[in-house]
């Protein structure tokens, strides 16, 4: 099968339905998978076609069955282990009842919980790509084997999941720049030595005068940095300044 990534790209909402359909059709040479795609685990809207066709339902064969209403569980999100792992992991993994298996171990997937695994999961395995998008969202697209019995899917995981990896991010990167409302994000000055250097302190819940004790400097030059950094980030206040200096990369967990 020769692969042809350009055939799922998205560059306007017209695209978006050839692209699911061809995606639907590559993996259906591939293995005998359903694909439940998600732009936005934090989103209650579904993936839609230009029309407002559901995609779940119109292209990748999902009924309104209630085993099969994933789209419309907002919920989900919150109870199920699929996305909980796409949240600690970006690249593909398959999972079952068992637990989760990576290309390269994360630790992180083994702390969570899979206690009732089919019933959260609303399958009994599958294959899982999450997509690391800008500014901290996080798509994914699962892949459900048609046969309910096949849960070890070691064997599709060594043979496919690279390919996968690279349709799923292409498409759904493409369906967020393409059919999403782009998030309000400052593109101005870059922030000083200095401004990130308080926000680095800030972030691990250090005051103002206590930074100002830490870096030498006096309280009121700290809260100009600050101020500074809040008005380039074009932030409301101290909270949602360190969210998008974090969303930005200018600060980490371990920074």
């Amino acid at each position: 099968m020769t692969l042809d990534i350009d055939s799922v790209r998205i560059a306007k909402p017209r695209d978006v339905r050839p692209a699911a359909e061809n995606l639907r059709a590559i993996v259906a040479e591939m293995m005998d998978f359903r694909i439940a795609p998600c732009h936005n685990i934090a989103s209650k809207q579904p993936m839609l076609d230009a029309d407002g066709n559901i995609l779940a339902t119109s292209v990748f064969g999902w009924t309104e069955d209630s085993a099969d209403r994933w789209w419309r569980m907002p919920r989900l999100a919150l109870v199920s282990p699929l996305p909980t792992a796409c949240r600690y992991e970006s690249e593909p993994f398959w999972c079952n009842a068992e637990g989760f298996r990576t290309a390269a171990h994360n630790p992180l997937l083994d702390a969570i919980d899979i206690t009732n695994f089919e019933r959260r999961g609303l399958s009994p395995a599958s294959i899982v790509v999450p997509v690391h998008l800008p500014f901290g969202q996080i798509g994914a697209a699962s892949f459900v084997p048609r046969d309910r019995g096949h849960t070890d899917l070691s064997a599709e995981f060594a043979a496919h999941s690279d390919t996968l990896g690279l349709l799923i991010r292409t498409f759904i990167s493409g369906y967020v720049r393409t059919m999403c409302e782009p998030e309000r994000v400052p593109v101005g000055p870059a922030l000083s030595k200095r401004e990130v250097e308080c926000l680095r302190w800030a972030a691990v819940g250090k005051t103002d005068y206590e930074i100002s004790l830490i870096m030498a400097r006096s309280r009121a030059t700290v809260r100009f940095h600050m101020h500074n950094a809040s008005m380039k980030l074009d932030a409301v206040n101290r909270s949602q300044t360190l969210f998008k200096a974090t969303q930005l990369g200018y600060i980490g967990l371990h920074s």
